[in-house]
């Protein structure tokens, strides 16, 4: 069984060590550090190369989306981040997004929830809690400016399945979806997925996500 390895930035004392214990009761989980604050999330990420950071938005020195990032901006960064809120749409979330989180999660989540989040975003494999993020994410492109002509222009680069996949990721689906969707095997599906993230430079789905709707790929509904 495969560890994930996590590191919690919160300014609160309580939250971190509630959260530590909660998490190190998960057989495949275990919590390697704590940080009070953005920097010093940043500094010990570079020390104990955690899989994920849970990480707080409002922090004081150094806040959780200036750390996020941080973190995931340099060539080859692999850390991933699940952004802690209060609010499920609060404004700061999807610029948190933005920034290179993978997702995110309320601070009144269960710890079956809380696992599961992090076992997702670890993986990479799915957006999370897509009821939710998909609403925020669309409830922030509406104020969003117009597409970047560099990110739009990215899209040429890829092939019209590869662009159907894309916009099908941004809806929420799986790969099982997708694969049922358009008829064709879940390997296929991940084939896809997998060249869509390397040709944009994404780091995951929940990236693709927001690339879809930033570039007008995808538009919220009565948009």
């Amino acid at each position: 069984m495969t560890t994930i390895r996590v590191l919690i930035a919160d300014d609160q004392m309580m939250v971190r060590q509630g959260f530590t214990v909660l998490l190190n009761a998960e057989p495949d989980i275990e919590v390697v550090g704590q940080a009070v604050d953005g920097l010093d999330a940043v500094a010990k990420t570079a020390e104990l190369a955690p899989d994920v950071v849970l990480m707080d938005v409002r922090m004081p020195r150094l806040g959780g989306i200036e750390a996020t990032r941080r973190l995931t901006e340099p060539a080859g960064a692999t850390v991933k981040v699940l952004v802690l809120t209060t609010f499920d749409l609060d404004e700061y979330v999807y610029e948190a997004l933005r920034a290179g989180a993978s997702g995110f999660l309320l601070k009144d989540a269960s710890a079956a929830e809380l696992a599961q989040a992090l076992r997702v975003v670890a993986a990479g494999d799915a957006l999370l809690a897509p009821n939710i993020t998909k609403r925020l994410i669309a409830e922030f492109s509406r104020v969003t400016s117009a597409p970047r002509a560099p990110l739009k222009d990215r899209v040429g680069d890829l092939t019209e399945r590869e662009t159907e996949v894309l916009s099908l990721i941004a809806q929420g689906l799986s790969n099982g979806e997708i694969a049922e969707r358009l008829v064709v095997a879940e390997q296929t599906v991940k084939s896809h997925v997998g060249r869509i993230l390397v040709k944009l430079g994404l780091r995951d789905r929940t990236q693709a996500t927001v690339f879809a709707y930033e570039t007008g790929l995808i538009r919220p509904a009565g948009y």
